[in-house]
C-alpha cells in the first residue's frame, strides 16, 4: 500500500448527450492531463449525472411527480414538497435521486437504472483498452441523519473493495473490534468530490495510490445498504408516528395512500376506519407531530 494518495480531476470531458462514449471520453480526458495516462491499480469514480445522461436517463421537469413514484419504493419522510423516499435501488435520497442541477433546463436526470451494471461496463471497456487492473465507482449526492450538509457516496462499483470490515480485528491496545466497518466506497467517492467539485464541469476524478483496494472480481455496491431490521432511522418521525398508530387500528396496508396527508386531512383519513373511541388519542398524536390547521 503506498503512503501517498493522489486525486486528479481531468478537464475535457464535453457536455454528455445520449448514447455518448462515455468510456472513449474519460480515457481521452485522462491521457490529455499532466497525471495521465491511467495506470495499474487507478480507481475511477464517475459522476452519476453523466452516467445518466449517456444511457438517456432524462426527463421533462413537468414529470418529476410521477417519476419519483416510479422510482421510489416508500416514502420515508415528508416535509411540505420536501419527499424523502427509498429508492428502487435501496438508496434513501431526497426526490428519488432527481436532479435538475447541472442539466439543460426544462429537463431533469433520473439515477442510472443499474449503477453496477454501469460501472461494470465503464470498467470492462477501459480495462480492454489500457490493458491495466482498474477500479470503478459511480458516485451521487446524499445527506447524512446525523450531520448537515451532504457529501458524495457511491450508488454503484465495480472491481473495488466496498466495505472494509474490522470485525475480529484488534487494535494497538489490544481491544478487539466488534463493529467497525469502514464504507472506504464511499470515502472514495467523497475524496474524489473534491477534486471534481460540483460546479467544475469535471465529472471524473482518479484516485492513485490505492490499489490494494482495486479487486479481481466486480463486486457491488449493496453491501453498503443497511439492513432493514439494523435501520434505526427507516422512518422519519412523523412518519414512525403514523405507522404506529395505523398498526394499533389495524389500518397498517393503508400508510402509502395516507403518508401524503397532512393536519386535518390526515385525521379525518385516519379517524374514518377508526373505532370511535380511538378518535381522540388519534387525533392528539397526529396533531404532535402534524398539526392540524384548526389546532
Amino acid at each position: 500500500m503506498s503512503d501517498t494518495i493522489e486525486i486528479f480531476a481531468p478537464r475535457g470531458i464535453p457536455g454528455v448527450t445520449p448514447g455518448a462514449d462515455l468510456p472513449a471520453l474519460i480515457l481521452a480526458a485522462v491521457d490529455a492531463h499532466h497525471a495521465g495516462p491511467l495506470r495499474d491499480g487507478d480507481i475511477l469514480v464517475v459522476t452519476s449525472k453523466v452516467v445518466s445522461k449517456a444511457e438517456g436517463r432524462v426527463i421533462d421537469v413537468d414529470d418529476r411527480q410521477a417519476a419519483r413514484a416510479t422510482e421510489s419504493r416508500r416514502i420515508v419522510a415528508r416535509r411540505g414538497d420536501t419527499v424523502i423516499v427509498e429508492h428502487r435501488l435501496g438508496l434513501v435520497h431526497a426526490a428519488a435521486g432527481i436532479d435538475t442541477s447541472n442539466v439543460e433546463p426544462g429537463s431533469a436526470l433520473l439515477l442510472p437504472v443499474d449503477p453496477d451494471a454501469s460501472a461494470r461496463g465503464i470498467r470492462r471497456r477501459l480495462a480492454d483498452a489500457t490493458g491495466l487492473r482498474l477500479g470503478v465507482l459511480i458516485s451521487d449526492t446524499a445527506g447524512r441523519a446525523w450531520r448537515t450538509g451532504q457529501t458524495d457516496l457511491t450508488i454503484g462499483l465495480a472491481g473495488v473493495v466496498a466495505i472494509d470490515s474490522h470485525i475480529g480485528r484488534t487494535d494497538p491496545f489490544g481491544n478487539d473490534l466488534r463493529v467497525t466497518e469502514i464504507a472506504v466506497a464511499d470515502e472514495l467517492a467523497a475524496a474524489a468530490d473534491l477534486a471534481k467539485t460540483k460546479l467544475g464541469g469535471r465529472p471524473v476524478a482518479v484516485v492513485r495510490g490505492l490499489a490494494h483496494l482495486v479487486t479481481d472480481d466486480d463486486g457491488a455496491s449493496a453491501p453498503l445498504l443497511r439492513e432493514e431490521s439494523k435501520d434505526f432511522f427507516r422512518l422519519g418521525r412523523r412518519e414512525a408516528v403514523l405507522d404506529a398508530i395505523l398498526k394499533a387500528t389495524g389500518q397498517s396496508e393503508r400508510y402509502a395512500d395516507v403518508v401524503g396527508l397532512d393536519g386535518d386531512a390526515l385525521v379525518a383519513a385516519i379517524t374514518a376506519d377508526a373505532a370511535e373511541a380511538d378518535h381522540d388519542w388519534i387525533r392528539r398524536l397526529l396533531n404532535a407531530v402534524a398539526p392540524s390547521k384548526s389546532a
